[in-house]
């Protein structure tokens, strides 16, 4: 078990190879962090709308937005601001019309995950 630490190494181990496979595929802390802020932004519905419909159409204005989910363009605007900050997605002019793409193939490749089950939360609001 040469990825188990020190700190770790009190920890009841049942498959020594598996652990040091599960270890080996960790990031750092920080790499961590910055992917679970990606997820999270995928959270809010509104968000989660606006970039699957930026992934279908490709780059697309702020009024095509607004048209295609319903929502007004004040709130697809500020929520494009959010994103573009988050640097989730990117603008690109076409003369006076700017237009939004997503900024990654991560994103995209996340956004294409097919539909799972729901998975059921206990009463912590956590998964089981």
């Amino acid at each position: 078990m040469h990825l188990l630490s020190a700190e770790q190494s009190g920890h009841r181990v049942i498959d020594g190879e598996r652990v040091c496979q599960a270890i080996a595929a960790l990031d750092d802390r920080e790499t961590i962090q910055e992917r679970a802020r990606r997820f999270a932004v995928l959270g809010d519905p509104t968000r989660l709308m606006i970039l699957t419909c930026i992934k279908a159409a490709g780059p697309i204005s702020v009024s095509d937005l607004a048209a295609a989910t319903g929502l007004n363009d004040t709130t697809v605007s500020q929520t494009l601001r959010f994103l573009r900050a988050s640097q989730i997605v990117a603008t690109e002019r076409d003369g006076r019309v700017i237009r939004y793409r997503l900024a990654s193939d991560a994103v995209a490749a996340l956004l294409a995950c097919p539909q799972e089950p729901e998975i059921a939360v206990g009463e912590s609001g956590t998964a089981p």
